[in-house]
Formats: structure tokens, C-alpha cells, sequence
């Protein structure tokens, strides 16, 4: 995972100082490529600070990503001040799969200097062309599974757990640098406390002798995982830039599962006792983290326990939902999404959850868009995956 050769890269002289850019390498670097975002950020209500010991586990070897991806990660500086840094990403499994040359860039954050940006995608681009690619999609903070998308539209309310912010700034900066959309994912907000219409309803009852709905079991826990994955990758197979699950990283969702959500915040609709549609909210972690500065040290831990597991987060998000490709495109398909994401509602609303947000959603995914909207979801967020010809 690191880069050979010097720390030192490159150095561009300016009318101010030297740019510098740097490998990430050695424990001080590392740091301060985590801590960079509080230099951006000051004075921005809406940005969460990120928990320093999750940001620096999820670069590390141990994130089962790295199992089947290459990466680098560099640092800009400007008179030994870190002004921006950027990852860049090669996934065997997307080569694998679309056999298209494709790298990825991440981690992106920037001062507002598009010598700054130039620098950092120059470099990122410089080696992915080295290793091969001919083209640069992003940000992926690693992967398609995990955070991606620059906020575009949505700047003024906090980012819900595991999605990103931004300054309005770094799309202009990238377009500068002849990066174009590649594709649109959206985040709806719904409130928790929407009605089904009689149409939706009397769907519902035409269905209700075929299809259960239960919650997560937790005393089979790894069977009702490879439930959740098996549906999940089969419900998104088709999708634009899918990649499955490796069994290891599913296992790393897993963990999650299990330390953050509650049995009730997992559903599980069966047809005919056949498993065929799940949907999974995760209480707003962001939303118990915001003020703790990035430590759980000495005292942050206490603060985050007692708000997940006694006071509750008011806001949740659906990072998982999906049905069988069977069912989709019907009406059996649609009364399926409408029941677990009733089902959910009702037990979210007894935990005390007011509002909800659904994402990411694809912008040209309109059975998914139609069904969010109708029970009075509205988009609130914007994220833009960009994309560039290596040549």
C-alpha cells in the first residue's frame, strides 16, 4: 500500500511558496493527511468531523477492501502546511468484471487553489496510467461499496453516517481540470411519520396471503447476513458500476450490524417463505458524533454509547434495500419495497426516529424514485461521481 521511493514527489515553485506533494507514508504524514479536513472546514455548521480512529482503520490493511485493491494516497503541501491530499484506487474486481481500465481517485479534500488541484489529480492521474488505466472515476472513498460521489447540491444540512460533504468549491475545481459527470447518485429525506395512500394500501392487502415480513434474527445472525447479501447483490446486479460483496466484506457490514442496529431496524419480506426483499436503517451516527472533534478519548466513547443506546438518534438511514430481480418491474415487486419500508417505519417511529434518509439512489433508477416519492420523499442531496479520459 505505500509508494516507493521518496516521501518527496514533486515541487512546483510559485509566486508564495514551493507545492510540494508527498507519498503518505510514515506515521506523521498519515496523520496529518487524517487530520486535514479541520483545516478546511472551520466555520462550517454542517460538516461532522469525521472519528479519527475509524478514518485511519479504514485506510489501513485491514479494511478487507485492500484484499483485492491497490492504492496510493499523497499529501500537497505549500511551506510545509498540508493544503490538500487524494487517493488514488485500482480494483481488481472492477477490472475483473467491466474489463475497462478503470482507476479510481478518493479522499479528496483541497484549499481553494486549482494549482492545488491540478497537482493532486496530475499525481493521482500520473500513476494509474502508469499502472495501466486509461480512465479516472471518482471520488471513491475506497470503493463503489463504501462512501462515494462529491457533494454537488446540499451544502447547508449535515451529512447522514457513511456519506460525504464538501465545499462547494471542489466541483468547479475538477471540471477546471477536465473531469465531466459520469453519473448522478441521489439522497432523499423522508419523515418518519408518512401515511401509505388507499391505492398503496389496497396493493398491500392483494399480496398479504404470499408475503411476511419479519425482523433481523439475531440468534441465526450469520445465516440472516448471507440473506442480506444474497438479496442485496442480486436486487443490484444490473446496476451501474455494481461490484459484489466479498464474503469478507460483507462479514465487515456484518459487524456493524451487529454493534449498531437494533434487530427491528432490519427487515426481511418473504413470498411464499422464500426471502425476497430486505431493507436495513442505520440509527445516524453523525448525528451522535458532531460535536466529539473526532476522539472517542477519554470521555467521547461514554458520550457515543449512551446516545446510540439510550437517548437514540432522532435521524436514520437506509444504506441497504433491495428486491429479487424476479419480482422487479411488477406489481408484486412494488408491493414488496412498499412493505418493508412500512414495516421499518413503525418500528423506527417507536424508537423515536423523526426523519429518514434514503440513499445513495441512482438518478435514472425511477421504479425506486417513483415508490420514495410517492410516500413524499424529496431528493436533498446531490452526489456526483466524475469521470476522465487518461488517453
Amino acid at each position: 500500500m505505500k509508494s516507493p521511493g521518496s516521501h518527496l514527489l514533486a515541487c512546483k515553485v510559485s509566486p508564495e511558496a514551493p507545492l510540494c506533494i508527498k507519498a503518505v507514508e510514515g506515521r506523521q504524514v498519515l496523520r496529518q493527511f487524517l487530520r486535514l479536513p479541520w483545516s478546511l472546514y472551520p466555520g462550517d455548521p454542517a460538516w461532522v468531523p469525521p472519528l479519527i480512529l475509524e478514518r485511519r482503520e479504514h485506510i489501513s490493511s485491514r479494511n478487507p477492501f485492500f484484499d483485492h485493491a491497490r492504492y496510493r494516497a499523497w499529501l500537497a503541501y505549500r511551506d510545509e502546511k498540508p493544503v490538500g491530499r487524494i487517493s488514488a484506487q485500482i480494483d481488481r474486481l472492477h477490472l475483473e468484471r467491466y474489463q475497462d481500465a478503470t482507476g479510481f481517485f478518493g479522499l479528496l479534500e483541497m484549499e481553494d487553489d486549482p494549482e492545488v488541484s491540478r497537482a493532486l489529480l496530475h499525481t493521482a492521474e500520473t500513476w494509474l496510467r502508469s499502472q495501466g488505466m486509461r480512465r479516472m472515476l471518482g471520488p471513491f472513498n475506497l470503493s463503489i461499496n463504501q462512501e462515494c460521489g462529491l457533494l454537488v447540491e446540499g451544502f447547508d444540512t449535515p451529512p447522514m453516517v457513511m456519506m460525504g460533504h464538501a465545499r462547494p468549491y471542489y466541483a468547479a475545481r475538477l471540471e477546471e481540470q477536465g473531469y465531466g459527470k459520469a453519473k448522478d447518485l441521489l439522497a432523499y429525506r423522508i419523515s418518519a411519520d408518512f401515511t401509505l395512500s388507499p391505492v398503496m394500501e389496497s396493493l398491500l392487502a392483494r399480496v398479504a396471503k404470499r408475503v411476511q415480513v419479519r425482523c433481523l434474527r439475531r440468534d441465526r445472525f450469520p445465516e440472516e447476513l448471507r440473506i442480506l447479501q444474497d438479496i442485496f447483490e442480486d436486487a443490484w446486479s444490473n446496476n451501474w458500476g455494481f461490484i459484489p460483496f466479498t464474503e469478507r466484506e460483507f462479514q465487515h457490514v456484518g459487524q456493524m450490524l451487529r454493534l449498531l442496529v437494533p434487530d427491528d431496524l432490519v427487515q426481511i419480506a418473504e413470498v411464499d417463505g422464500e426471502p425476497a426483499a430486505m431493507i436495513v436503517a442505520f440509527p445516524n451516527v453523525n448525528e451522535a458524533i458532531q460535536d466529539l472533534n473526532g476522539r472517542l478519548f477519554p470521555f467521547g466513547w461514554l458520550k457515543l454509547l449512551w446516545r446510540l443506546k439510550v437517548r437514540h438518534p432522532r435521524t436514520a438511514r437506509v444504506p441497504l434495500m433491495g428486491v429479487r430481480k424476479q419480482y422487479q418491474n411488477s406489481m408484486l415487486g412494488a408491493a414488496l419495497a412498499l412493505l418493508v419500508i412500512a414495516t421499518l417505519q413503525k418500528f423506527g417511529v417507536r424508537r423515536g426516529v423523526r426523519e429518514v434518509e434514503l440513499s445513495w439512489i441512482l438518478e435514472d433508477n425511477t421504479g425506486t424514485r417513483n415508490i420514495i416519492e410517492s410516500l413524499g420523499g424529496t431528493v436533498y442531496k446531490r452526489y456526483r461521481i466524475y469521470g476522465k479520459d487518461l488517453g
